[in-house]
């Protein structure tokens, strides 16, 4: 089922989502979701907040088919570069971000077995910013505060 984004200025896009304990149906049904919503939208990468459930779960694809990352935590990370990264989030918008270049992420696959992942370039920038965004953080977390603001009230406007 293809699930509504959750654009800004929705709450739940600030708030931490929590660790998932055992992944049972209810888990994977919600994976199976998020995959077809990222599908359908043509996005690299989902947050489970992006679709309104506070779980700690990402799913990613650029290319090389369907990553399913539960509990992800990175636990290394190497070089920086910077990049325009855009957000299923914030629509219309792109917004230069530094972020690692390399990173390794240890998490849980779609069975509950523990993995790790190490990652670069394109692949470790969408999963920092898809981490990002369970720890209630959005591209808008990476601009100076006047950039911020301004579109913070560009935003707003459009909403209204």
């Amino acid at each position: 089922m293809i699930r509504e984004i959750k654009t800004y200025p929705n709450k739940i896009l600030k708030q931490k989502a929590k660790r998932v304990g055992q992944i049972d149906a209810e888990i994977k049904k919600l994976i199976d979701d998020m995959a077809e919503t990222l599908y359908a939208k043509g996005g690299a990468g989902l947050a489970a907040n992006q679709v309104g459930e506070l779980k700690q779960i990402i799913v990613v694809d650029i290319g090389e088919g369907l990553k399913i990352l539960v509990n992800p935590k990175i636990i290394d990370k190497k070089d920086k570069a910077i990049m325009i990264e855009g957000c299923l989030s914030l629509p219309g918008y792109e917004i230069l971000v530094k972020r690692p270049e390399k990173i390794v992420v240890e998490y849980l696959d779609r069975q509950g077995r523990e993995q790790k992942l190490k990652a670069s370039d394109l692949l470790a920038r969408v999963i920092c910013h898809e981490v990002d965004h369970l720890q209630g953080k959005t591209l808008l977390d990476k601009l100076p505060i006047f950039k911020r603001w301004t579109i913070k009230r560009k935003l707003k406007k459009i909403i209204k």
